[in-house]
């Protein structure tokens, strides 16, 4: 079978739930195994491009050869992988999951189900943490000397640390892409520290790390298990007032609502998305639990950046408010949502 007619036919797969599937699902990638039924169907809006990402992985090549080579034979091996790729796509497993990796801020995430797949929203956490991180090495940043002044007094400082948490880090996409983009500077280095309740994410996060990341002496990472901030409160670790920045994509959503989005067949975990805790039932709780800890870690002048989406970003604002956080900006997401709140504690 050609290229372009087994893209044709998962494409019709994809889109019709009347049309024939052949035998079972076998395992395709290196995320997991998959107890999926190929009976069940769940449309998805994407066919096209789901078959591409899914052959783009297979083949490893771009998808503009899916084009520009529609001739290509693909092996039998290759066939039966890409069909049985199709299948589980039928019942709304992602390709991530599928494949086992995921695009984010241009770079080539590993996945499971162990992990939340990562969301293209989450890169504004990303680009409002790199800003914030250069307001930090800004405002430390010694005046240069008067004009004319040649007393010679001025020198450069030693190396500074800028201290950043990464809570509820997952797949580590949000502790590894700012880590990957900070610019290196030989009078700065950056200690990230990312938490995760998860050893199966911190697993992930770990060989995300070790793939993507080169470990210059500009900065270190390490990870550490445990709910939300508590592996950094000790002493041990870090202590009080001792971080710049603390970034989150903490779990957010209702626990009413996190069951509605997984009955769609998506099979992202429940731990990742349900932000219920301690009675709640509007998805607040481990945001306020996170707040409350953040607001004991940060350094004074110490910025803490959130994502709470659409549902809890008002909420995040109050109560940040009522912790002695000021400053407090939600910014937009493309899709016009408020999606990451930027707090400053006093």
């Amino acid at each position: 079978m050609t290229l372009g007619t087994a893209r044709k036919a998962g494409i019709r797969l994809l889109s019709d739930k009347n049309a024939a599937t052949g035998g079972e699902p076998a395992a395709f990638s290196v995320s997991g195994d998959f107890s999926v039924s190929p009976a069940v169907f769940v449309p998805t809006p994407t066919p096209p491009l789901d078959c591409d990402c899914i052959l783009s992985r297979l083949l490893g090549v771009p998808r503009s050869y899916l084009f520009s080579h529609p001739e290509t034979v693909l092996t039998e091996p290759q066939c039966a992988a890409f069909f049985d790729a199709v299948r589980l796509r039928r019942t709304g497993l992602p390709v991530a999951y599928i494949t086992g990796h995921k695009e984010f801020w241009a770079l080539d995430f590993l996945v499971t189900r162990a992990v939340l797949i990562p969301k293209p929203d989450t890169e504004l956490l990303v680009e409002r943490a790199l800003e914030t991180v250069a307001r930090i090495v800004g405002a430390n940043r010694p005046a240069p000397p008067a004009e004319g002044d040649e007393s010679g007094d001025f020198a450069a400082p030693p190396c500074a640390s800028v201290r950043i948490a990464d809570v509820c880090t997952g797949s580590g996409c949000v502790a590894v892409s700012i880590l990957h983009t900070l610019p290196y500077r030989a009078d700065i280095r950056y200690e990230m520290y990312a938490t995760d309740i998860s050893p199966a994410a911190l697993s992930v996060a770990r060989e995300n790390a070790k793939r993507l990341l080169k470990a210059p002496a500009a900065y270190t990472l390490d990870f550490f298990e445990g709910d939300l901030l508590e592996p950094l409160l000790s002493d041990a670790v870090s202590g009080k007032e001792s971080f710049d920045l603390i970034v989150s994509n903490p779990p957010y959503v209702p626990a009413d609502v996190t069951a509605r989005l997984l009955a769609d067949g998506r099979s992202e975990p429940e731990l990742a998305l349900n932000g219920d805790c301690d009675g709640t039932t509007d998805g607040t709780g481990l945001l306020r639990r996170l707040i409350g800890q953040a607001r004991w870690a940060l350094k004074r002048g110490g910025f803490f950046l959130i994502e709470t989406g659409e549902y809890n970003a008002a909420a995040a604002a109050s109560y940040l408010a009522k912790n002695g956080f000021t400053d407090i900006v939600t910014y937009t997401d493309l899709g016009g949502m408020p999606r990451v709140t930027l707090a400053k504690k006093l």
